[in-house]
């Protein structure tokens, strides 16, 4: 007997690629000087080279595109889990204030998108020890 349309539908394997669109948001500070920005939008296409996409880049304060824009196109694209990463070295106002007022409106803007932000770069102890490595090397 075969099941109904309904059923078989149910039954089926999701295609994650499609349900569960995932993106990483690089959050950086911004700046007047369009020099600033270079290396930032460098890491970001390196990273998506070596992710195979996934990954964009929005900026607090100065240029575009800014958290709420990147946002808008995700939710354009049916992107539904979004994790903003702060490049951030500490944990200053941007981060422990800035940030979560707009992942808030972010929420109440666009409630089916499920949002989360991570702790700034700086926090990742692997970004102190090679800073130090390099420091080092530099003293030496």
């Amino acid at each position: 007997m075969e099941l109904p349309v309904w059923a078989q539908i149910l039954l089926e394997e999701p295609d994650h690629n499609e349900v569960c669109k995932r993106t990483l948001v690089l959050m950086g500070h911004g700046s007047r000087d369009p020099r600033w920005r270079e290396p930032f939008d460098r890491l970001c296409a390196a990273a998506n080279a070596a992710n195979g996409g996934g990954i964009r880049m929005a900026f607090m304060d100065f240029i575009e595109p800014t958290l709420m824009q990147v946002v808008e196109d995700c939710v354009r694209e049916g992107v539904q889990s979004i994790a903003v990463l702060p490049l951030f070295l500490a944990a200053g106002a941007h981060v422990a204030t800035d940030i979560p007022s707009q992942i808030d409106e972010i929420r109440t803007r666009f409630p089916q998108i499920r949002i989360e932000p991570l702790a700034s770069i700086g926090e990742d102890p692997r970004l102190f020890s090679l800073m130090k490595e390099i420091i080092l090397e530099r003293a030496a």
